[in-house]
């Protein structure tokens, strides 16, 4: 039994560190992704969780599976892609601290996620089924993540969602607002930020 099995992207993060020698910017690859941050932080609580997704069956792909695993997480839900890349992300911050993202993503690997190969043993064996709002924003994986909520909810579990607002992911403002409401009317558990309130809702009151 699963205490949280969850759903969404994962991917590389590169983060700067740093000036090198000939002052070039240096980046660090960091696995990254909201649903494995989740369940990272739950494994070190002492719960056990799984994740269901893909990455593509490259080196940073690869990198990601050890990565899950090293953590505690159950990877058998992971897909290896052949087709697609790895989804891969650069963040800088401004000088408020503020982080901007320039993704590359069209397809990322993570997008690709298909209802036929998700591995529903591990919804049935899970008190708490996590996912956030990118499982959304692309017609393929949307579609594979709203048959989980839907299996979900025939099975009586909890369901946790994290808007994860992330313009530069959306096609559109109008489409994440519909995935984000969707998301938040679907869900038991609702994990967000101060900004993403303010997105919903028009108002800073």
């Amino acid at each position: 039994m699963y205490d949280v099995t969850a759903t969404g992207e994962l991917l590389i993060d590169f983060t700067r560190n740093g000036l090198s020698e000939q002052n070039n910017r240096i980046y660090e690859a960091n696995p990254g992704g909201a649903p494995c941050n989740v369940l990272a932080m739950l494994g070190k609580l002492g719960y056990k969780t799984a994740f269901i997704g893909k990455v593509g069956n490259d080196e940073f792909g690869k990198l990601l599976k050890n990565t899950i695993s090293e953590q505690k997480i159950d990877s058998i839900g992971l897909v290896m892609d052949s087709d697609a890349k790895t989804t891969l992300a650069f963040v800088d911050n401004d000088e408020t601290g503020d982080r901007s993202f320039s993704i590359y993503r069209k397809p990322g690997a993570d997008m690709m996620l298909r209802e036929d190969v998700v591995n529903y043993e591990l919804i049935d064996n899970c008190r708490t089924f996590h996912f956030g709002s990118l499982s959304m924003m692309d017609e393929l994986v949307r579609f594979s993540t709203y048959a989980m909520i839907d299996y979900d909810k025939k099975k009586n579990k909890i369901i946790s969602f994290d808007p994860n607002l992330k313009p530069p992911l959306c096609e559109s403002e109008d489409l994440a607002a519909r995935q984000i409401w969707y998301g938040i009317e679907q869900c038991d558990i609702l994990k967000t930020a101060d900004n993403e309130i303010e997105w919903f809702t028009g108002t800073n009151d």
